[in-house]
């Protein structure tokens, strides 16, 4: 059988990250992004540029990194989408973070057309990306998780099946809503530790040798935190949309989950001090937020 074939739409930081692997792994590896900055990025790493129409047709494996559920639906039902041009047995790979109910809209749609769609949203951030570190959190079936699999672990480090189509987007807007609440939680520790008389780095060594820590304590804080550097390559913006999506699957499903409130109040009303583009980890410098 000829080696598969890969297309990634959405040359941001972390689609670019997970083209260039592609193409260091040996995959033949197509990308389209509407910036020509990004698409003259990725031909310097040997990504061929395509349109999306003859990339979805050129493709076994399509990779999406896409900012919304809204704008992954348009890229497969369009006309010349996903569905329209794929040839029979392609597989679109959505690592956005996106919406449950819209992922299994989608793989059934693609199923009438005997082609596979999984929710695959990572874990990593860019340098997860660019390393091929990153962790995947799938929902599909298995069969096309297997088809995939080969251009999966090209990218990635780790990939959890964690069920049917929807159940990634589910793990992930689980994941990021412990982020969001362990940055409040940890600033507000670290702020309670200071006023103490204890010094942030000395508490957190204790945090993190103890039964309190967390990926916040243990990353976040000593990479992008107490060193000032706030540039993890992710946003407020981005950290907003993915609590406000987990508050609204609670709604969807009828979870009362009063902690969660809070948070996402919190993260919702840190808008006003915060713009989308500062770094995710700024909201520990918000000492406004209820």
């Amino acid at each position: 059988m000829r080696a598969l074939s890969i297309g990634v739409v959405g040359l941001g930081r972390m689609g670019l990250g997970m083209a260039a692997n592609g193409v260091a792994k040996g995959f033949r590896t197509y990308g389209s992004d509407p910036s020509p900055d990004r698409v003259a990025l990725a031909e310097a790493k040997g990504v061929i540029a395509l349109g999306l129409a003859d990339l979805f047709a050129a493709s076994d494996v399509v990779i999406a990194s896409l900012p919304t559920a809204d704008v992954v639906a348009k890229v497969v039902e369009a006309p010349d989408g996903f569905l329209a041009k794929a040839p029979k047995g392609a597989v679109f790979v959505d690592t956005s973070t996106s919406e449950a109910g819209v992922s299994r809209r989608l793989a059934a749609l693609a199923a009438e057309k005997g082609l596979g769609f999984i929710d695959a949203p990572v874990s990593g951030g860019p340098a997860g990306a660019e390393a091929g570190t990153l962790t995947m959190m799938i929902g599909g079936e298995a069969g096309h998780l297997a088809r995939a699999m080969p251009v999966l672990e090209a990218i990635s480090a780790k990939r959890l099946h964690v069920g049917g189509p929807g159940a990634g987007n589910v793990a992930k807007l689980v994941n990021n809503l412990l982020v969001g609440a362990h940055l409040l939680t940890v600033s507000e520790a670290v702020r309670l530790s200071e006023a103490a008389g204890v010094p942030a780095a000395d508490v957190l060594a204790v945090v993190n040798a103890a039964s309190g820590r967390s990926a916040v304590s243990e990353v976040n804080y000593p990479r992008w935190v107490l060193n000032g550097a706030f540039d993890s390559g992710f946003t407020m913006g981005l950290m907003r949309k993915d609590v406000r999506l987990a508050a609204a699957l609670a709604a969807e499903v009828g979870a009362d989950l009063p902690v969660s409130e809070l948070v996402a109040r919190i993260w919702a009303d840190s808008a006003a001090r915060l713009a989308d583009g500062e770094d995710f980890n700024r909201i520990v410098e918000d000492k406004t937020a209820p």
